[in-house]
């Protein structure tokens, strides 16, 4: 499993065309986005997601560890994508810095 932090709809879609063009690459059968698993979209009003590090955490320490233990799942790429917000930087209008940290998950 690739699992990412809260890419959400729009992000998950932009890094499978990304990596398809640049890499061809296709994930979406081994690709899961804790934004997407946390939160019904038909049900909640969520737009493009939460927050990555609370959605990142939730789902791991809860969902993700309970398949490890079952022995469902073997083998997780772990990236707790997020933004780096910065009141500063969006007030001077420059752009807002993406952020992934990559643990890798064994049973």
């Amino acid at each position: 499993m690739i699992l990412t932090g809260d890419l959400g709809a729009t992000g998950s879609e932009l890094l499978y065309e990304l990596l398809e063009i640049e890499h061809r690459l296709d994930i979406r059968k081994v690709h899961s986005d804790c934004g997407l698993m946390i939160f019904d979209r038909k049900a909640q009003d969520v737009n493009s997601g939460g927050s990555g590090c609370g959605c990142s955490a939730s789902v791991l320490c809860s969902h993700i560890m309970k398949r490890i233990k079952r022995g469902e799942l073997g083998r997780i790429l772990f990236l707790a994508t997020g933004a780096l917000m910065s009141p500063t930087s969006t007030k001077q209008g420059q752009p807002i810095p993406g952020i992934a940290h990559a643990v890798l998950l064994e049973r």
